[in-house]
């Protein structure tokens, strides 16, 4: 299987919050899966963090790409065709971060872990 981690799942995933779903952490944790994190989450992050909305990793941004190796998670560029996608979603949804991740699962054909079910709009495959 082939994953994309919503950005909150991944910092659930590297704190081992309570909020992560067993689903979710079954399929992270499966070493036959290939688990991708986009570039966009860590531009989230970074923009979480500068302005004082990520309590729970404090350099979260600054240790994003140690985090992520510890864990052999892939990283996901953000290339034109998920822009392309990500702005012409015939949806009402203001969150440039979804929108992106909606795009990199569909383009990528990867199944998005989220608890969020904004998604449904996007008509994006999650797992929960």
């Amino acid at each position: 299987m082939r994953i994309l981690l919503d950005t909150h799942v991944l910092l659930w995933w590297f704190t081992d919050d309570d909020r992560l779903s067993g689903t979710a952490r079954r399929v992270i944790a499966d070493p036959a899966n290939d688990v991708f994190v986009s570039a966009a989450s860590a531009w989230e992050i970074a923009t979480k963090q500068r302005i004082g909305k990520l309590g729970a990793i404090p350099q979260a941004a600054e240790r994003f790409t140690e985090l992520v190796a510890a864990d052999q998670f892939e990283h996901l560029p953000i290339s034109h065709l998920h822009s392309l996608r990500a702005g012409s979603f015939d949806v009402v949804h203001r969150d440039p971060f979804d929108r992106m991740l909606a795009a990199q699962s569909e383009h990528e054909q990867l199944d998005l872990v989220t608890k969020d079910p904004a998604f449904a709009q996007f008509g994006t495959v999650t797992l929960w």
